[in-house]
């Protein structure tokens, strides 16, 4: 798949480092692209199969949390508009029908364990966003208890940490508890069940938006993009686990003399066929499917 997507004759309304929108009516079309992005630049190289194991392991979280309201309607093509079913053969597994939803200006982050930014901060302060941790925790300790540090939603550049009084002015003070305590428990409950497959999920982030005034889940859910996945195996303090996300590419781009602007250096393909496995690894472990489309 190349960088670019686009469905000739079928209006895009919206396009990010990874997904591309599309206006299907009173619905949208969500798809998932090979694209990968690291230090907010999308690389030269897509990473085969990474859009469909989003696709499919957004759907399937979307589906599991079935108490919690989202824009998720369905991943079978032949069940979306007319002139979406004309490119089945592109959409296939990479594709999604949502209802159309208002976005939430904000970046709900929630964090088991130290690390990334909050484990640079911790070194910093002995803080994370504004609250006071134990002395003495590691590089990929698990937190005293399970952190809500939420964040602003760029179109360019870094996300920026905000406290809360910035949250809730930003969604407002009736949904700012709720989108907390939903964040707080999906975090729990897709824990503890990936757990149970041998995944730590470290972090993760979490989209919201409104449909008629209802708070919904959007955009995607627990996938290797949006979380920090750790195998349970071999994990301990004080080191940088191993990951199914693209820990591997950021890794990568560390060892090499990059500035992290743009344009990105090429990735071998050594990297990008381990990247690509780690993902359908994650794939496997949490859900059994198998990669169908690429």
């Amino acid at each position: 798949m190349s960088l670019e997507f686009n469905l000739p004759g079928i209006q895009k309304v919206g396009s990010g480092k990874v997904r591309e929108i599309f206006d299907a009516g009173d619905h949208a079309v969500i798809v998932s692209t090979d694209r990968i992005s690291a230090f907010d630049c999308i690389l030269p190289e897509p990473i085969p199969g990474k859009g469909v194991v989003l696709n499919q392991l957004s759907a399937y979280w979307f589906q599991k949390f079935s108490n919690t309201a989202n824009h998720f309607v369905s991943t079978a093509v032949e069940e979306f508009p007319k002139e979406f079913q004309r490119h089945s053969a592109e959409l296939a597994g990479r594709s999604m029908l949502v209802r159309k939803a208002r976005p939430l200006p904000v970046e709900c982050v929630v964090r088991g364990y130290l690390a990334g930014s909050a484990w640079k901060e911790y070194q910093a302060s002995g803080e994370v966003n504004g609250e006071p941790l134990p002395a003495g925790l590691k590089l990929a300790s698990r937190l005293p208890e399970v952190l809500f540090t939420p964040s602003t939603k760029a179109h360019t550049g870094h996300d920026e940490p905000i406290s809360w009084s910035q949250f809730a002015e930003l969604v407002g003070p009736r949904l700012a508890p709720q989108i907390r305590d939903i964040s707080l428990s999906l975090f729990t409950e897709g824990s503890e069940f990936a757990y149970t497959r041998g995944i730590i999920v470290a972090d993760t982030k979490f989209e919201f938006g409104t449909i008629d005034d209802q708070l919904v889940l959007i955009d995607e859910c627990l996938t290797p993009d949006s979380s920090r996945f750790w195998p349970v195996a071999g994990y301990e303090e004080g080191a940088n686990p191993p990951s199914f996300d693209k820990q591997f590419v950021r890794d990568y781009l560390e060892s090499v003399d990059w500035n992290k602007q743009p344009p990105a250096p090429h990735l071998p393909a050594e990297v990008v066929e381990k990247t690509a496995q780690k993902y359908q690894d994650a794939l496997v472990r949490l859900t059994g499917y198998r990669l169908a489309s690429r």
